[in-house]
């Protein structure tokens, strides 16, 4: 049997089709009630002195991302707060000595996400930081360069 006839039984292909119309319902059945939607989500609205501990908690050193995970808002929010109180934005997240145990922990197998939440920063952040210092990036789990990915 050559490779065009391979894909050719039709009794099986025929016994699947089978199947899956018996599971089809009847063209006089009833349709079934519209699911229900969920209702449309509404920003967080804080209040003034959940505002002003926000600020007070980043002046303190607590991260975008802490914060923004301690009171429910998204990180860009939080940064928005702190841009109408005037304050200004740390860059980068993480010292010069985090950097250097990035770059062990890096060099130690951890992964960037891994890193990033120990740090309270993002990922990003964390392989903006090692790429500066020159640490060779291994390739994303299923990305084109991985071992899974070639096979």
């Amino acid at each position: 049997m050559g490779k065009s006839q391979a894909n050719y039984n039709t009794k099986t292909q025929v016994r699947a089709l089978e199947v899956l119309i018996s599971k089809l319902p009847s063209p006089s059945d009833p349709l079934p009630p519209p699911r229900a939607r969920n209702p449309q989500r509404r920003a967080k609205q804080l209040k003034e002195d959940e505002a002003r501990e926000i600020v007070a908690e980043y002046k303190a050193g607590a991260t975008v991302y802490q914060l923004g995970q301690r009171f429910g808002i998204n990180r860009q929010t939080v940064s928005k707060i702190l841009k109408r109180y005037g304050i200004k934005m740390r860059m980068g997240g993480l010292t010069p000595d985090q950097v250097d145990e990035a770059v062990q922990l890096y060099e130690g197998g951890w992964s960037l996400a891994r890193i990033g939440k120990r740090m309270g920063v993002n990922d990003n952040t964390v392989r903006s930081r090692l790429l500066e210092r020159g640490v060779r990036m291994r390739p994303r789990r299923g990305g084109k360069h991985s071992k899974t990915a070639q096979t």
